[in-house]
């Protein structure tokens, strides 16, 4: 196993076993201290691939969107937002001749048809996609993508780990007790949004953000923002100006203190960056599904062909 993937074993146990010790805090602190340094490096490390769009205004206009739907308060109209947000990404990146475009179109449209006559699904969506299905879903798309780019067993292996991790995390939960019973009433009121969408996905429409949810959450948001700073060395998201790199440095630290002065003004902030992170990371999110889409296809006509 080389040193980086036994670095990624080692911060992926470390996450799991703080998220059965405390799954609140741990929850709340990493999106309070982890959470504003991984947006603004991420941020900058997009820019300078210009966001993985063919034109960099399209970026400028995605976080004018981003910013604005922070404000939005009905559910329904920030699910359509970031709904379309992610549609268009998945145009301007994913796509590359004109029918392939017509093809994402037709289906984007019947999707958004399907989910309008379903009532709430763009307030499912909404809830979603910037917080479980970005920090498990697409974190585990890239490490699918990278393992089977390079045919790393040890890669595969950590993917199977991750996958039962968060198995065991649903079966066997973590204790609901809290070392900071603040953190806990916290946790509730910014986080308390997600399981009522997961139940609604599942057709459990009781879940709550129990110690379950909770160490889920934990788990996935700690390992998301670990596995992004370890991969510093693999694709050079430190290597940027020093100016740069003291202003990231000192907003991240200004945006985890406003939290603890004000907590209220405080996630207002990382609120609104973590949005704009995530809808900035649309169009890379979707070159690698379309990626992994791809691969996955040629290994079953490859196969197909064997037999």
């Amino acid at each position: 196993m080389r040193r980086v993937d036994a670095v990624h074993l080692a911060l992926m146990g470390a996450a799991a076993a703080f998220a059965y010790l405390v799954p609140f805090e741990l929850l709340l602190l990493s999106y309070v201290v982890l959470g504003p340094a991984h947006y603004l490096t991420e941020i900058s490390w997009l820019h300078d691939r210009k966001f993985f769009l063919p034109h960099r205004g399209i970026a400028v206009v995605l976080a004018a969107v981003a910013l604005i739907a922070a404000f939005i308060e009905n559910g329904t109209l920030f699910g359509i937002v970031i709904w379309l947000a992610f549609v268009v990404c998945a145009l301007f990146a994913a796509t590359t001749t004109a029918a392939e475009g017509v093809i994402l179109v037709i289906v984007a449209t019947g999707l958004t048809a399907a989910m309008a006559e379903g009532g709430t699904h763009f307030v499912i969506l909404g809830t979603l996609l910037p917080t479980l299905i970005h920090v498990s879903v697409f974190t585990l798309v890239f490490m699918v993508l990278g393992a089977a780019r390079s045919g790393s067993k040890p890669q595969m292996v950590l993917v199977a780990i991750y996958l039962a991790t968060i198995a065991l995390i649903l079966v066997v939960p973590p204790s609901a007790a809290t070392v900071i019973p603040k953190f806990g009433a916290l946790a509730h009121d910014y986080f308390g949004g997600v399981a009522p969408a997961l139940g609604r996905v599942l057709g459990m429409p009781d879940l709550t953000l129990d110690a379950r949810i909770t160490g889920l959450l934990a788990f996935v948001y700690t390992y998301h923002y670990l596995n992004w700073f370890i991969k510093a060395d693999v694709i050079r998201w430190a290597d940027i100006p020093r100016s740069r790199l003291a202003f990231v440095i000192a907003f991240s630290a200004a945006s985890t203190g406003l939290y603890f002065y004000d907590y209220l003004l405080g996630f207002s902030v990382l609120l609104g960056l973590s949005l704009l992170h995530v809808i900035l990371e649309f169009p890379l999110n979707s070159i690698a599904v379309r990626q992994l889409g791809t691969i996955a296809g040629q290994r079953l006509v490859r196969g197909s062909q064997r037999a």
